[in-house]
């Protein structure tokens, strides 16, 4: 498939780690505004709706689920979450690494729960 103008475009701008980093972090925003909107609707509210059950305003929802706003704290979406019967989970992912990842402790130190852990095997050394 033919590379468009815009693609090209996006490749070389992602060669800059500060473009890619901001290109990233609103990737993140994009997501929780289109899941704060999705819930909204799903739970067949308006956004002036959703506001009187939050006792704050239309504009700000309207805020809330604009995909450029990086303003939102956990208790604010904690608050949308229960007014929409949701819940919350935030995942920490590694940051892709060149190399070796290092863990903090490993999860063997776990011995009640080191059944959960799903982790490769150690080598013997």
């Amino acid at each position: 498939m033919k590379k468009t103008n815009f693609d090209e475009y996006l490749e070389e701008q992602m060669k800059d780690p500060a473009f890619a980093e901001r290109f990233g972090r609103a990737g993140e925003a994009w997501d929780v505004a289109l899941q704060i909107a999705a819930l909204r609707e799903q739970a067949g509210l308006s956004q002036k709706e959703l506001a009187k059950i939050l006792k704050t305003s239309q504009q700000q929802i309207s805020r809330l689920e604009s995909p450029g706003y990086e303003g939102h704290t956990l208790g604010s979406l904690r608050r949308i979450a229960s007014a929409l019967n949701a819940n919350v989970r935030v995942v920490f992912e590694p940051a892709a690494r060149k190399g070796k990842m290092h863990v903090a402790e490993t999860c063997a130190s776990y011995t009640a729960r080191r059944s959960a852990c799903k982790t490769a095997p150690r080598k013997k050394t």
